[in-house]
């Protein structure tokens, strides 16, 4: 975990000391749930770097929300990180109106909370780790959405990104509650970009392939061989990075897509480039 944080701050930091910014964030109000590591802590980072006016991280784990708006804050940019459970429907809508009343609006939300959950057949899968899985990845990401969509509709619009996953299109034996919750996201997704494109808020969703997260980490020290096989298997012979996902939110969530609205974009370095979706 430490190498690959590492390796993203010092990308996002380098690449924007001493350069022209395209500061695609520029002044915006900016939540990112699941913003202590990984897809989330990058997205954070990036938003503060192309010059949002706040970026709020929220995450289970407060330390790790207070770390991300630590580092955002060293580099000369606004943030605070706060601890958030996704799953608690009154923490989330606290949440965005406090944002909304203390800095005027929330122009830009990504909903990058989610949990893997254990590995069984859907035959013996444990019916309270599927109701675990279930609370923080479909639901959570339902909650987030009426709070931010209301927040913005209070301030005049704005933009969110949703984090599903390449296992939409890729389905894989063993992790049915994943895989069904984050198709769940995109559908989600598409039809809040339907109810909401009147009051000038855009939603999509991000799916990545393999990304270099704790949550893979994870899973390759628990299944010899599946990361040297991976790496075998994608076209572009490595196994993406954080931010990389980051440039593709941030690009979601500024006026550069203005008119891009209910998309399901592959982040994957063309894993799935045959498949159909």
């Amino acid at each position: 975990m430490i190498r690959i944080d590492f390796v993203h701050r010092t990308s996002v930091w380098a690449e924007h000391k001493g350069a022209h910014m395209a500061e695609l964030a520029t002044g915006k109000v900016v939540l990112v749930t699941g913003g202590g590591s990984g897809i989330g802590r990058a997205s954070a980072e990036l938003f503060a770097a192309e010059g949002a006016k706040m970026v709020v991280a929220g995450d289970i784990d407060a330390d790790s929300a207070a770390e991300t708006a630590e580092l955002i804050s060293q580099a000369g940019f606004a943030a605070v990180g706060v601890g958030l459970d996704v799953a608690d429907r009154a923490a989330v809508h606290e949440l965005c109106e406090r944002i909304a009343d203390e800095h005027g609006s929330l122009d830009a939300a990504v909903n990058c909370a989610g949990v893997r959950g254990p590995t069984a057949m859907i035959a013996d899968y444990d019916p309270e780790a599927w109701r675990q899985v279930m609370a923080i990845n479909l639901d959570g990401i339902f909650y987030c959405m009426q709070a931010e969509i209301k927040a913005m509709q209070r301030s005049g619009g704005g933009a969110i990104v949703n984090i599903a996953s390449g296992a939409v299109v890729d389905p894989r034996g063993g992790l049915s509650p994943y895989g069904a919750s984050k198709a769940a996201v995109v559908h989600l997704t598409r039809t809040a970009a339907l109810e909401c494109a009147a009051d000038g808020i855009r939603v999509n969703v991000i799916l990545p392939g393999r990304t270099r997260t704790a949550m893979l980490e994870e899973y390759y020290k628990l299944t010899p061989g599946a990361e040297e096989a991976a790496v075998a298997q994608a076209p572009l012979g490595r196994i993406g990075l954080p931010s990389e996902t980051a440039n593709a939110i941030v690009w979601l969530c500024s006026d550069c897509s203005s008119y891009v609205d209910g998309v399901s974009l592959l982040v994957d370095g063309g894993q799935h480039a045959g498949r159909s979706f």
